[in-house]
């Protein structure tokens, strides 16, 4: 059988890069070489686009891939079927996208519309689930709308008076909350808040993320996650827990440090679980995802499930939950990346069948 090419777009202007990088380098590690070839394509953290010489994970692990790579860019254009590479005035046939990206310009349903425009199978959501999903604000508009439970929350946008915004919230919410970007994701931006002083100094931290901020009750509760998995009939195989020293499994505790336990599946009741599956798959169809999602919810003491929020291109490092998730449920990781290939061709082609 011959050997399909994949393209895994991998980097970005975005403040998810180290986690890109990390997340392709487990990728192309475990990549099938029997039924694909990888073609490596990243995105500096300036913009530049540039295609690899190699297939060597080493370099990218190390951000020292930019040192024996060429410019190049996907093109938009449907004739070409690939990569672009201006200087050596050629184009390379891709069968299929990988986007292993993370954070703004990446899976916000920007790199998809330029998938789209290229019309060459991609692996995760289309462009609308993309950008509904990574705008919490929305995804939690649409999830309301569904019936699907989750905190209280309340709307501050920079522009509004600050001290009339601290005071609205204070009403609504009370102390203490929690204050996060709408358009960011892997906690970046996202901070506790005791008080008003607190909260408008963690207002701040996130309006250097975005002009919106997502402020939410405080939820004394366990962290759950949900892995889900397939296009029109998705199925959420089991749970996750996270459980950190602090309470909060921010950035550093995510890729950094690894001092978060795990656990999988969940230490939750099992109708907890069952309830947490549910919801996990009806917020994929409801915002319409294809491939893949990690569905994350908050699990009380009482065992009622709030939704907190989706995440379309889930990190796929060493010690992400997503993959760990699918393979408790007897995959490999290799076979992971295989299945999620499969979806991004499955899609593509009901996709040309509904075109037709």
């Amino acid at each position: 059988m011959k050997r399909q090419t994949v393209l895994i777009l991998f980097g970005g202007v975005s403040n998810e890069y180290e986690v890109s990088l990390r997340s392709a380098t487990s990728v192309i590690e475990n990549l099938d070489r029997e039924r694909f070839d990888p073609l490596l394509l990243g995105v500096t953290r300036d913009g530049r686009w540039l295609l690899c010489r190699g297939e060597d994970p080493a370099p990218v692990a190390a951000d020292r891939w930019q040192e024996d790579a060429v410019p190049a860019i996907l093109s938009p254009d449907r004739s070409a079927g690939g990569v672009l590479v201006p200087a050596e005035g050629r184009i390379i046939p891709v069968d299929v996208v990988f986007p292993v990206m993370h954070g703004q310009n990446c899976e916000d349903g920007a790199v998809q519309g330029l998938l789209e425009l290229s019309n060459l199978p991609y692996v995760g959501c289309r462009v609308t689930s993309s950008a509904l999903a990574f705008d919490k604000v929305y995804t939690h508009i649409v999830a309301e709308r569904i019936g699907v439970p989750m905190a209280r929350w309340e709307l501050v946008c920079a522009e509004e008076d600050r001290r009339a915004a601290c005071a609205r919230v204070a009403a609504s919410l009370g102390f203490p909350c929690f204050v996060k970007p709408v358009n960011s994701g892997s906690s970046v931006g996202c901070s506790r808040a005791d008080d008003a002083h607190a909260l408008g100094e963690a207002l701040a931290v996130a309006f250097r993320e975005d002009r919106r901020a997502l402020v939410e009750e405080l939820i004394t509760a366990q962290e759950v996650e949900c892995a889900v998995c397939g296009n029109l009939d998705p199925e959420a195989p089991t749970t996750g827990e996270i459980v950190t020293a602090d309470g909060f499994y921010d950035y550093d505790t995510k890729y950094k440090t690894d001092t978060a336990r795990l656990y999988i599946p969940a230490q939750i009741p099992r109708e907890s679980a069952g309830r947490v599956r549910e919801l996990a798959v009806r917020v994929f169809r409801a915002l319409d995802c294809r491939g893949l999602s990690r569905v994350d919810f908050f699990v009380k003491q009482d065992g009622s499930v709030l939704f907190n929020e989706i995440n379309t291109l889930p990190g796929f490092t060493s010690i992400s939950m997503y993959p760990k998730m699918m393979i408790a449920s007897g995959m490999t990781y290799s076979g992971l990346i295989t299945r999620l290939i499969g979806l991004a061709l499955e899609e593509h082609e009901a996709k040309k069948e509904r075109n037709r």
